[in-house]
């Protein structure tokens, strides 16, 4: 039985992900070929700097590509970057008809690619699984438009909002599965945040913990320079890149820091702390292009009321801490009237173990800066 166009498009997503933490700041794709009803070549794109999926695909064809169907998740380039354009293979392979997932909102392509192709009589098909495939390039679509890092705010919390006992303890709120995908999620973006309270009270490592995983860069935000020079984020330094983000010019301070191999983020001072728009812009100028955000109550408030993240992770745990002085996941002031709160859209729930995730977008007040 012949499979339909957005079966192909199906697989094309799923080889797309196989890229999920490589790729950055590029997108993830994926591509299929298809000829007389039969797989002949498939592809994605592995890794940053290395032939995009479009090529891969080509170069994996078991036979002739001429007159076949490519089905591809995002727009083929039609410039020189890393790489020369997808257009010019696809056009010397002879492919007949091309499927395409989303369009690519990068200014060099952005409709030229679709235009090249039909230029040239390749039948094009655009949209298809166009939700799916834009949802897989969240953080590529985010930065490209915005030239800043797409932030996910994480937190693990007990069934009634607590991330800590009123002891302070937190290990551990959720199950092993839920922290597994926490390791995954630390895979998949480009870099880690946290404040230097998180780094005082808990002293992490901020590593990735899966085989064939990578490590994010670790990025600590610490206004006045506390971070201890023991702490395990410092005296790994040299093994995982790690930028302190503060406000603090005082060069003898900044030099403990360099001289054990972080790199010292000198930003703009907001309320007496560090700015964090400003530490967007200079990160996102760096190519960061997405940051995991596993800060305490304090960060949390102050990125949320900055307008910085686009989106919330909350693992709950089916459980109970009660305490009037247990720690939450957003401190801070908060909003004086219900009308105020931070709204979430595009909520989904994912179960692991006895565990639950929800995932939800936020959605940008229009006074604050989106």
């Amino acid at each position: 039985m012949r499979m339909d166009d957005n079966e192909y498009m199906r697989l094309a997503l799923q080889l797309a992900e196989k890229g999920c933490g490589w790729t950055a700041p590029n997108p993830m794709v994926g591509a299929v070929i298809v000829k007389d009803g039969r797989i002949i070549g498939q592809g994605w794109h592995e890794k940053y700097g290395q032939p995009h999926a479009e090529r891969n695909a080509l170069a994996a064809c078991t036979e002739s590509p001429k007159g076949a169907t490519m089905y591809v998740t995002l727009e083929p380039c039609c410039h020189h970057g890393k790489q020369p354009p997808c257009v010019d293979a696809i056009l010397e392979a002879g492919i007949h008809r091309v499927v395409i997932g989303s369009a690519d909102p990068n200014p060099l392509v952005c409709g030229k690619g679709v235009q090249i192709l039909q230029t040239n009589g390749v039948k094009v098909t655009e949209n298809a699984l166009r939700e799916e495939c834009d949802q897989i390039n969240q953080v590529f679509f985010h930065y490209i438009k915005t030239k800043r890092p797409f932030v996910v705010m994480k937190y693990a919390m007990t069934m009634d909002g607590k991330i800590a006992t009123y002891t302070g303890a937190s290990k551990w709120v959720t199950g092993e599965a839920a922290r597994n995908h926490v390791h995954q999620q630390r895979n998949r973006y480009t870099a880690i945040m946290a404040g230097v309270g998180t780094v005082l009270a808990d002293d992490p490592l901020l590593t990735c913990r899966i085989d064939g995983g990578k490590n994010p860069i670790r990025i600590i935000c610490d206004s006045r320079l506390r971070t201890p020079p023991m702490a395990k984020v410092i005296t790994t330094a040299e093994q995982v890149p790690t930028i302190i983000a503060t406000c603090c010019s005082d060069r003898e301070k900044q030099t403990v820091y360099e001289e054990a191999g972080c790199r010292i983020l000198l930003t703009n001072e907001k309320n007496g702390h560090v700015d964090l728009e400003d530490l967007m812009e200079k990160l996102g100028q760096d190519g960061i292009d997405s940051i995991l955000l596993e800060g305490g109550g304090t960060l949390h408030w102050a990125a949320l009321e900055s307008g910085i993240v686009q989106k919330v992770q909350a693992y709950i745990a089916p459980k109970i801490f009660g305490g009037k002085i247990a720690k939450t996941p957003v401190e801070g002031t908060g909003v004086p009237d219900p009308a105020d709160g931070f709204l979430l859209r595009n909520s989904t729930i994912t179960r692991l173990g006895e565990d639950f995730l929800i995932e939800s977008e936020v959605r940008q007040h229009v006074h604050r800066h989106c």
